[in-house]
């Protein structure tokens, strides 16, 4: 199916409207994922004709995806990643580990950007981060992008490295997303430590429901899905 390659309006508009010299574009991946951290990238492209392909990364089939994800790695001008453990994510909530997670990314970067373009349209950073949020940013959006193939073939990396260890769940090939293997292996063996267990999936494990784990109520409000 053919897409519009993204661009860098939004960029472009930060940087009249606001003043902004440094615009890092924010993308995350696991957010749906049961087992595995939630990742978010931060990516700084300046105003660059950007790689050819590049577009949201669920877009981009393997093993095109890598291929491009190793050019923009050179072709950025900088990017971070961050992460939020699936123990966090229990304990906090997706909207705080987000958060945590894009901290973390942006304050790996070289230069603290001027504004953040945040793919979506719920703005979980907050102050004291200038955001702009967008709406499919990572087709639109020449950073958000970036930032979402970086972030997806970098997670996915991650998740096969726990492969061997845990090989009847599939790792390698759903990263830690829902699948007919994943879920023959959660009945048979259980969540493994990698597991999310505050999530709606345990309540249908009958011999393992009783590891789900109950969060407490937050004590920060981020905003709301």
């Amino acid at each position: 199916m053919p897409y519009e390659s993204p661009t860098h309006r939004v960029e472009r508009s930060l940087r009249a409207t606001t003043g902004a010299k440094i615009v890092a574009g924010v993308d995350e991946v696991g957010r749906g994922a049961w087992a595995g951290p939630v990742t978010v990238c931060a990516a700084i492209t300046g105003l660059r004709r950007p790689p050819v392909g590049l577009t949201d990364s669920k877009l981009i089939p393997e093993p095109r995806r890598s291929e491009l994800a190793e050019v923009l790695t050179s072709w950025v001008t900088a990017y971070s990643l961050g992460h939020s453990t699936p123990e966090e994510i229990d304990e906090h909530g997706m909207t705080i580990a987000l958060r945590l997670a894009a901290v973390r990314a942006l304050d790996g970067l070289p230069q603290r950007p001027d504004a953040v373009i945040l793919d979506g349209k719920h703005d979980y950073l907050g102050a004291p981060w200038r955001v702009r949020t967008v709406i499919k940013g990572d087709q639109s959006c020449v950073a958000v992008a970036a930032a979402s193939v970086i972030a997806k073939v970098r997670r996915d990396a991650l998740m096969a490295e726990l492969a061997p260890e845990h090989a009847e769940f599939g790792f390698e090939d759903n990263a830690g997303y829902p699948s007919p293997v994943h879920k023959a292996a959660l009945e048979k063996i259980g969540p493994t430590p990698h597991h999310r267990l505050s999530w709606a999936y345990m309540d249908a494990l009958t011999r393992w429901k009783h590891l789900k784990r109950i969060r407490s109520e937050p004590t920060e409000q981020i905003g709301l899905f």
